[in-house]
């Protein structure tokens, strides 16, 4: 896994470097709070993913334009600020080993900071002059948005299914990684074939980011994560993990986890025999299936693409996604 890692961070430097110069010349606030607000999210060791895949998809489709860089930041904007605003739906106190915003700036400040990027998003994908980009961006809005407000409505809900627990993600997160993969054909001008590809390809990596992410919230402590261990559980969500889990378990041990899921005041130790549950029922290594499943096809999205250096480090990337322990 580390040579993995080594090899894309080689082949991605000098984009990760141009992106990076990018966020910080483009963010462009009028208020210094603003920007200290910002930067706080924007620069505290994200890995620049989202925007990151739309410049390779850009590159993979021949474009050869030099606005890839700047619009990969409204990517990053808009990531920024579902992070903000979902940082204080959940009351989460950690985020990247960091004070959540809404704790060192106070609610208000989080949400305006969030609502500022959101917009800063709009208007660099505004910049491009095209109609379809906007409305490509402002989809990925809407529907970003209602992942949110599905999960927060089933919030500690027993009863949610596989299926509807997939739809939540797929809003919440997997279309961002689609809209990144997308958004890149059009600005290169690439065949809807090759748009269609690239936007399976996003929309199964991201589906299987965010499985696997929310399996690290059974499997790995808080310094790995950057945030407090089960704080998915004691926020109430119902993850896959979980919701297998529940599904497995007998009815003994299922009473039991009802318990925990109920009580965002558990323990520790309740915690702790929660994970040898999920792990002694398979839970957990069927969490593991469904991620893989998702990156098989994700790589399997891009098969129409001539091999190149670039869709190396696609194929790369997705793989690292499922491997990663960050």
């Amino acid at each position: 896994m580390s040579d993995l890692k080594v090899r894309i961070l080689k082949a991605v430097q000098p984009d990760l470097d141009a992106i990076e110069t990018a966020l910080a010349k483009n963010l462009n606030p009028h208020l210094d709070l603003v920007r200290d607000v910002a930067g706080h999210i924007l620069f505290s060791g994200g890995k620049r993913l989202r925007p990151l895949l739309m410049v390779l998809s850009a590159r993979l489709c021949g474009y050869r334009g030099d606005y890839d860089k700047t619009f990969s930041t409204a990517l990053e904007y808009l990531h920024a600020a579902t992070l903000l605003h979902d940082d204080l739906v959940d009351g989460a106190s950690l985020r990247r080993n960091k004070p959540a915003a809404h704790l060192q700036w106070g609610n208000s400040i989080a949400v305006l900071v969030g609502d500022f990027l959101l917009a800063r998003a709009l208007s660099v994908s505004a910049a491009t002059g095209r109609a379809r980009i906007v409305q490509i961006l402002a989809e990925l809005t809407e529907q970003m948005s209602q992942g949110e407000v599905h999960q927060l409505m089933r919030k500690g809900d027993i009863r949610l299914s596989e299926a509807e627990y997939l739809e939540v993600i797929r809003r919440k997160t997997a279309v961002l990684f689609e809209t990144a993969c997308r958004v890149s054909a059009v600005l290169a001008e690439a065949s809807a074939e090759k748009e269609s590809a690239l936007a399976a390809y996003g929309l199964n990596l991201g589906m299987a980011f965010q499985i696997a992410d929310d399996l690290f919230d059974y499997t790995l402590g808080t310094s790995q994560l950057g945030k407090d261990v089960g704080s998915d559980l004691r926020e109430g969500k119902m993850t896959l993990p979980l919701i297998q889990g529940l599904k497995q378990a007998g009815v003994e041990d299922r009473e039991w986890m009802v318990g925990v899921v109920q009580d965002p005041k558990f323990s520790s130790g309740d915690f702790l025999k929660l994970v040898g549950l999920l792990q002694a029922s398979g839970a957990i290594r069927y969490v593991e299936q469904a991620a893989e499943t998702y990156i098989f096809k994700a790589k399997e999205a891009l098969a129409l693409f001539p091999k190149t250096e670039t869709l190396g480090t696609l194929i790369d990337i997705a793989d690292y996604a499922l491997h990663r322990r960050v």
